[in-house]
């Protein structure tokens, strides 16, 4: 049996479409599945860790239906599990879907390989106690996160957009102390991003070298630059050219300690103050990456 956990209203709807092809498809071939999505967030997590307490040894794998969100849902109880996750993109940044090469605007298509192929082991991170698929991160993006969540009124993209403006304005670099495994030093950031697969943010590749198998985290630190140097380097994470600006340095490393007066997000979602201690979970999550 599988179990369908959807979040109806990412992507401006794609997840209540494509959960309804989804199931059209699981009925048409008379393949079992239960229908978890709930109203919430927390009501989800409860559905899911509820069927894999009573049902487990009858779960076939999770569709997981949305965007980077509901990864990070699933990937809490899934993590060390032998019951694959099985991602359905339908939110708007859908970066750990890019990170495993999925198609975009494919359901059918990722349904039918997900039925005709096996998965595979893959990484994962925890900060602190919370399991992440895609990126932590601390510094501009996180203080951008905090001023976006803030706006009630605009949605989408658009809030995020205006929120690097206003965050930007005043932004200074903050001091950190990093213990990278038995290597430990202090420096000034703009943005620091530890990271198992290669994006955020819907597509910008922070860690384009990242390996969701190699047991390691690129760790990507930006140092201290001009906000005219900052907004002329910025579009260049989309192709991952900021790479080779001198101000960006990439680390690689199994555990990692952050200590600052700052705030960290992981996946999108938030995490908390630092310090922040996380460390890489090697081979933990059965998934599909094409």
């Amino acid at each position: 049996m599988w179990l369908l956990l959807s979040n109806p209203t990412s992507g401006g709807g794609k997840g209540r479409k494509y959960l309804h092809i989804i199931k059209d498809y699981l009925d048409a071939n008379n393949l079992p599945y239960r229908d978890i999505t709930s109203a919430s967030y927390e009501l989800a997590s409860e559905a899911l860790k509820k069927s894999l307490k009573q049902q487990s040894s009858h779960i076939s794998g999770v569709f997981v239906i949305g965007g980077d969100g509901m990864v990070h849902l699933a990937v809490q109880e899934l993590a060390n599990r032998s019951i694959p996750l099985a991602l359905i993109p339908a939110g708007t940044g859908n970066d750990f879907a890019r990170s495993l090469n999925l198609p975009l605007d494919a359901p059918l298509q990722l349904l039918k390989t997900y039925l005709a192929t096996s998965p595979i082991y893959l990484d994962l991170g925890q900060v602190n106690n919370e399991i992440f698929a895609e990126i932590l991160s601390t510094g501009f993006d996180s203080v951008v996160n905090e001023r976006a969540n803030e706006m009630r009124v605009i949605r989408g993209r658009t809030k995020y957009n205006i929120a690097i403006l206003l965050v930007l304005s005043t932004f200074k670099p903050k001091s950190y102390e990093f213990r990278v495994d038995s290597v430990s030093f202090t420096t000034k950031a703009m943005l620091i991003a530890v990271s198992n697969g290669i994006s955020y943010g819907g597509g910008m590749k922070v860690t384009p070298n990242a390996e969701l198998d190699d047991g390691l985290f690129d760790i990507m630190v930006l140092g201290p630059v001009s906000k005219f140097e900052f907004l002329k380097v910025f579009p260049k994470v989309f192709s991952g050219g900021h790479v080779f600006h001198p101000a960006v340095k990439i680390l690689r490393g199994k555990e990692v300690s952050i200590t600052s007066d700052a705030v960290a997000y992981a996946d999108g979602e938030r995490i908390g103050e630092l310090p922040i201690k996380a460390r890489v979970l090697p081979k933990a999550l059965l998934t599909w990456r094409l």
